[in-house]
């Protein structure tokens, strides 16, 4: 959700000048971080800091929520590199935009293949850049990238045979282009307008631009070696002005007449190490690779020792990886070179927040809040009460011994090839040097410790479980239907909830995504492991989009296409789902099928505006396939008071149980109408009751007024979410509360029959983040206090 940033000027300002501080100097430096692995599930991208500038080389969806958890300091990113402008690339462009934006970045450029630059444009409805200028480099044989720390030329790399041009026949002429302003109610003075694109701009390119790849061959720009004081010292300098020259490369005389060279006091330059980003995508490309003289500067032919290439980071999936093309190319490089492969065989997911609360929620039931199946991550042996330390290396050894990987990252490959985790890094200045001591690792026995050393909690803990338990014995328990929570938090992404989304499994073979917002591709592979999430996503029937702001719906690419690979995993023909959506969706899918990726193929669009309830008007043979595919009776829809086009929805299955959800809007007596006698409702709560005013301007609803409009439909049970990121670990709890009241997490999956659990947890829940409540408790009697001093002083005029 937009907001006015009046901090963003000035931040702006701040970063000028610090960059006009640094620019004349090359950084002391300068290290290559994995931000995201590539694993399944999870952004790919590489991270270039130095100690003036940062770098960003692909931007995966769900980038913006690892930098949020590890605090990479965004503020000093200014420019991103492409390999290749598909979803696992560039997916996580609009949502780090944003927070790009609001640290006070004025302006970012991009570098890759022509044409990335318009995932702005696709996007610009929902995703609001307003103080931060996007350019786009020319990037091509020809041109090149130079500041005070990289040296960067562009290397593209072309698909041979069929480029797979756009076709002529495309239905995207058919689309009208979506005008609408999602975020009129927050309209604030500096906003820009949106950009206008017409359909001769999406028409400028033949040729999608995936139909290349770039590469980047990268060189640090050379420092001079570092002044040693020591030395100074044994060559009798005094402190004072012969320093600073000494420092600059220049040779002196003392005051006894002895010559000091700069050369005997200082460390040898550095003439700046070379690394190399490539991603060679498929077969098609290794003919322009292999054939590319650009590289041959920098393997063993290299004519000067400086030239070879220290590192290549390869983007390349390891099914061309294991080519014999690409191994020759490879075994091309020194001995010295190192590879540092991020691709899908690594299996570290970037997180251990979401670990660490899943840990903690476990406690309670393990029914509700199983362990998650991503075990891709080192987990620390919970007796150790220390992580073991890595082996250490000597700087610029030729490989890295394998025995230094994680157990969880190692697979068969020569032992220069370095497969990672999330926070491995690369020293490239001022010593080169591997260095895995940051590297992400769980340690359960410490999240564990967390909660139970809180005072009073193993004795809570003990009646809650004996209550759930004597509870559970006089349910009768279905194993469906069930909902698996994949987002629960509002507007942006933070460690603890994800934006909105959620599974709703029907039975054993039918699954329906509700919401899908950005990383819910990975919440799922984080929930049921690797192997088990591609049967899931093969299951998904159909996905239901409640309306079209961005925490809602940007991960419905990386849904649609995980679902595709995972049916060519398990053999099975691939079939389009069911969209349930707005129909103004269509001009963004239509837009990125037809300028990126194909993907109109994995959907039927059912609109949402054509299953009103008691005024269906979708086509009845549609309608008829859609309910016997997804085993229902009815689905259907109302509008409800949010942005234009937002949605509520009821589906009631074909057994009689009746499940609503709200999506965002503030009280709806549509919504009353349509979930009447529901056996669920799940509600948007985003903000607590005394922010009721907050919640109009942003036209949501408070945790009362979704309370409420559970017991004016007659629902037995309401769950709530969409809590706003102030409450990122509980919402604050109030007289409203009752026992047919429950509170969503993140990875919690309640079967329907298990709902008379959910609040009997609330005494464990509020100890177990006490410090968060008692903060917000705080914050809420100073608001309380400020309310009552401007009534005083209104009185007293």
């Amino acid at each position: 959700m937009p907001k006015e940033k009046k901090h963003i000027p000035e931040a702006q300002k701040q970063r000028r000048k610090i960059k006009e501080k640094y620019s004349k100097y090359s950084p002391g430096k300068v290290t290559l971080q994995v931000l995201g692995t590539g694993a399944e599930g999870a952004p790919r991208s590489l991270y270039v800091f130095s100690d003036q500038s940062r770098y960003l080389f692909n931007c995966g969806e769900g980038t913006q929520r690892l930098a949020h958890e590890h605090k990479m300091k965004l503020a000093k990113l200014e420019h991103i590199f492409i390999t290749r402008p598909t979803w696992t690339n560039i997916g996580g462009l609009p949502g780090a935009a944003l927070t790009i934006q609001d640290v006070g970045v004025p302006e970012i450029t991009l570098h890759g293949p022509q044409g990335l630059e318009e995932i702005f444009i696709a996007t610009r409805r929902f995703i609001i850049i307003k103080d931060l200028e996007i350019k786009m480099a020319q990037c091509d044989e020809n041109t090149s990238f130079e500041d005070n720390v990289l040296k960067v030329k562009y290397v593209p790399l072309r698909r041979s045979g069929n480029s797979s041009p756009i076709s002529e026949n495309s239905n995207f002429g058919q689309v009208q282009e979506d005008n609408i302003d999602y975020y009129a109610h927050e309209h604030s003075g500096r906003r820009k307008s949106p950009p206008k694109i017409s359909e001769s701009k999406l028409l400028q390119h033949k040729n999608k631009p995936t139909n290349l790849s770039m590469a980047y061959i990268c060189q640090l720009q050379p420092r001079p070696g570092a002044l040693c004081l020591d030395k100074c010292v044994s060559f009798g300098v005094p402190p004072g002005p012969l320093l600073g020259r000494l420092k600059s490369g220049q040779d002196v005389i003392l005051a006894n007449g002895n010559v000091v060279k700069a050369s005997d006091v200082c460390e040898p330059d550095d003439p700046g190490p070379v690394f190399i980003v490539v991603e060679c995508p498929s077969e098609e490309y290794l003919d322009s690779l292999i054939e590319s003289g650009e590289f041959k500067k920098h393997q063993s032919t290299a004519t000067k020792d400086d030239d070879l290439a220290h590192t290549v980071v390869h983007f390349t999936p390891q099914k061309i990886l294991n080519h014999p093309k690409y191994k020759e190319w490879i075994d091309k490089f020194s001995p010295s070179t190192h590879h540092l492969i991020l691709n899908e065989t690594n299996t570290c997911m970037g997180s251990s927040a979401v670990h660490r609360i899943q840990y903690k929620l476990n406690l309670l039931s393990n029914d509700i809040f199983p362990l998650l199946g991503d075990k891709g991550t080192e987990i620390i042996d919970e007796q150790l009460t220390e992580p073991p330390q890595p082996k250490k290396m000597k700087p610029d050894s030729p490989s890295i011994p394998i025995e230094t990987l994680s157990v969880k990252s190692q697979p068969s490959s020569p032992s220069d090839h370095i497969y990672t985790n999330t926070l491995f890094n690369y020293h490239l200045r001022p010593k080169k040097a591997c260095d895995r001591l940051g590297e992400l690792k769980l340690v359960p026995s410490q999240f564990i410790e967390e909660t139970m050393t809180i005072e009073n909690f193993p004795s809570v803990l003990h009646e809650v479980t004996q209550k759930m338990a004597q509870k559970r014995r006089h349910l009768t328990i279905r194993d469906f239907p069930r909902l698996l929570f994949l987002g629960t938090g509002s507007s942006i992404p933070n460690k603890t909830r994800n934006t909105s989304g959620m599974l709703l499994e029907i039975d054993e073979n039918t699954n329906i995504v509700v919401d899908c917002g950005e990383g819910t591709l990975g919440q799922i592979v984080r929930f049921y492991g690797k192997d088990k999430a591609s049967a899931e996503l093969a299951k998904i029937g159909a996905i239901y989009i409640s309306h079209l702001h961005a925490d809602h719906h940007l991960g419905l690419v990386g849904v649609l296409q995980g679902r595709k690979r995972a049916m060519q995993k398990l053999g099975k023909e691939s079939q389009p789902l069911f969209l349930f959506a707005p129909k103004q969706i269509m001009w963004w899918l239509s837009f990125y099928d037809r300028c990126f990726e194909n993907i109109r193929e994995e959907f039927i669009l059912v609109p949402n505006g054509e299953l009103f309830f008691n005024n269906h008007e979708l086509d009845e043979n549609l309608e008829s396939k859609l309910l016997e595919s997804l085993q229902m009776r009815d689905i259907s829809t109302c509008f409800v008071k949010h942005c234009p086009n937002a949605f509520g929805v009821s589906f009631v299955h074909k057994n009689g149980y009746k499940i609503t959800y709200s999506g965002d809007t503030m009280p709806s007596d549509n919504l009353v109408e349509l979930g009447k006698n529901s056996d669920l409702l799940i509600h948007e709560a985003t903000m607590e009751d005394e922010l009721a005013a907050e919640a109009v301007i942003k036209m949501h609803s408070t945790t009362s007024q979704a309370i409420e409009i559970g017991r004016r439909m007659d629902a037995k049970y309401t769950l709530l979410t969409h809590f706003s990121q102030r409450y990122a670990k509980l919402p604050r709890f109030n007289e409203n509360f009752s026992d047919n009241v429950g509170i969503a997490f993140d990875n919690m999956r309640v079967k329907l029959d298990e709902l008379p659990l959910i609040p009997l947890l609330y005494p464990a829940l509020k100890l177990m983040f006490v410090e968060s409540y008692e903060e917000m408790e705080q914050k809420a009697a100073k608001r309380q206090m400020k309310i009552e001093r401007e009534k005083e002083a209104q009185q007293n005029l």
